[in-house]
């Protein structure tokens, strides 16, 4: 196998004519660059060098290698130093996958950050709930999940679980859900709220995770909730519960980016948390692009 040192020798043989000039050159021995020489020959089957009195000449192999050891070393010095750039943060990306509240909250916080502290790395931005950003990290289409989870409910999470064994999960944020209540409710005024107290109300539903976890939620507090509407924009949640609609029980990180109108925040008992979480796989945990990505998101959940 032809090695890059040994490309790099001959080059300098070639340019200074004798192994002791080269030598001189790469700062080595005489009998390291004979070695080297030695080696190369080996590894291509056929002479390279030929001694003229004190000079050395290249044969035509010898020639034909140095010729290409230009564009090969050029190359590699190149790659050497892009590499380097990606290891100190002067350079790379990072693909974020997040869940739409998220995306609006966390995330900017994050993304600001990284570019005011590292401008040469590129970091992109997609939108995707769990279990689908896991997905895409898992295929390769993306560096970091953003997700969330119901530890509460775990068992009956696909997303959760077993099935996250397997990567490096990041704890971002404990988010707490905060009931909703139109304005003109009964218990607007009351600033807590037993789940059980909402028994009776029609109540409307979130993506289909946050659905699955109310109904256990509910089920746990002796009713089975009436979802008389579902959608997974929480704007629309909110504007639903604003117009008389209904009830819900949102994240609280959803209720930080749009302003209810129309509708009233209850602290609901007993309490109830979604996990955040950055995902990544265990390689790319050590990556200095993804690393200071999760390090951000982790810096803006504290903001």
């Amino acid at each position: 196998m032809i090695e890059a040192r040994h490309l790099r020798v001959l080059r300098a043989v070639a340019r200074t004519g004798s192994f002791s000039a080269a030598a001189r050159e790469l700062g080595c021995t005489q009998p390291a660059v004979s070695q080297q020489m030695k080696a190369l020959e080996q590894s291509a089957g056929t002479p390279l060098l030929v001694r003229t009195g004190r000079e050395m000449r290249l044969t035509q192999a010898g020639e034909a290698l140095v010729r290409h050891a230009v564009g090969i070393l050029a190359g590699l010095t190149a790659a050497e130093e892009e590499v380097a750039a990606i290891a100190g943060l002067r350079a790379g990306r990072v693909r974020l996958v997040s869940f739409p509240s998220g995306s609006s909250t966390l995330v900017p916080t994050a993304l600001a950050a990284m570019r005011a502290a590292y401008p040469g790395t590129r970091v992109s931005l997609v939108e995707a709930e769990p279990p689908r950003s896991i997905e895409m990290l898992r295929n390769g289409d993306c560096e970091i999940a953003l997700a969330f989870r119901y530890p509460e409910v775990r068992g009956a999470d696909p997303a959760a679980g077993a099935e996250w064994d397997d990567l490096v999960a990041r704890p971002i944020l404990a988010d707490r859900l905060i009931g909703l209540v139109p304005d003109g409710h009964r218990l607007a005024q009351a600033g807590t709220a037993r789940f059980a107290e909402l028994a009776d109300d029609p109540w409307i539903g979130g993506c289909p995770r946050c659905r699955r976890h109310l109904v256990e939620v509910c089920e746990n507090a002796g009713f089975t909730p009436r979802i008389d509407f579902a959608t997974d924009d929480y704007p629309a949640v909110i504007g639903l519960v604003g117009a008389g609609l209904g009830v819900a029980a949102l994240p609280e990180l959803t209720l930080a980016s749009v302003r209810p109108k129309g509708a009233t925040t209850v602290r609901l008992e007993p309490a109830v948390h979604r996990e955040i979480v950055a995902l990544t796989l265990p390689d790319l945990a050590q990556v200095p692009a993804v690393e200071a990505m999760l390090d951000q998101l982790v810096e803006a959940a504290g903001h």
